[in-house]
C-alpha cells in the first residue's frame, strides 16, 4: 500500500535513506523532511509492508524557465523489497500526485554511479535528457 507519510513515518525513512546511501544524516533528513511534509509544493509517499515503512519517494513541484516539472527527488526501497514493484508504485504515486497538480512531466536525477536506476527509470518509459554537472557553494 502506498500513502502519504507522516511524521511518525520519518525514522523510518531515514533508516531506508541511509540503507541507500550510507553518508545520509537520518537526524538532518528526519528535520528536513519534517519540515515539507506539510508543503504543499511538496509530496512524500511510503510504501507499507508487513513490517512497516519499506520504501518512500520525495517529490517537488517546481516551476523553471521552461515551464513546470514535478521532480522525483529521492527514491528509496528497502533491500528485502526490492524487485517486488515497490519502486514502481512509488513512481506510479508520484506521477499521480503530478497529474492532480496539473503538471505533465516528472524528471528524475540519477548519479551515474547508481547502475541499477538506469535499468529501472527507462523500463517505466523515463528517458534521459542531459548529462550535467551539478555545482554546490557553501554559505557561510
Amino acid at each position: 500500500m502506498i500513502r502519504r507519510a507522516a511524521s511518525d513515518d520519518l525514522p523510518a525513512i531515514a533508516a531506508l535513506a541511509g540503507e541507500l546511501d550510507a553518508e545520509a544524516d537520518a537526524a538532518g533528513l528526519q528535520a528536513r523532511l519534517s519540515r515539507i511534509l506539510d508543503l504543499a509544493t511538496h509530496a512524500v509517499f511510503v510504501a507499507e509492508g508487513d513490517a512497516g515503512p519499506c520504501g518512500f519517494a520525495a517529490a517537488e513541484h517546481r516551476l523553471l524557465p521552461a515551464g513546470e516539472r514535478v521532480e522525483l527527488t529521492w527514491l528509496a526501497v528497502a533491500a528485502d523489497a526490492r524487485r517486488r514493484g515497490v519502486g514502481t508504485q512509488l513512481v506510479a504515486a508520484t506521477e499521480a500526485w503530478a497529474r492532480r497538480r496539473g503538471v505533465g512531466q516528472v524528471l528524475v536525477r540519477a548519479a551515474l554511479a547508481r547502475d541499477a536506476a538506469h535499468g529501472f527509470y527507462p523500463a517505466l518509459g523515463y528517458a534521459p535528457l542531459k548529462t550535467q554537472h551539478v555545482y554546490v557553494r557553501a554559505l557561510r
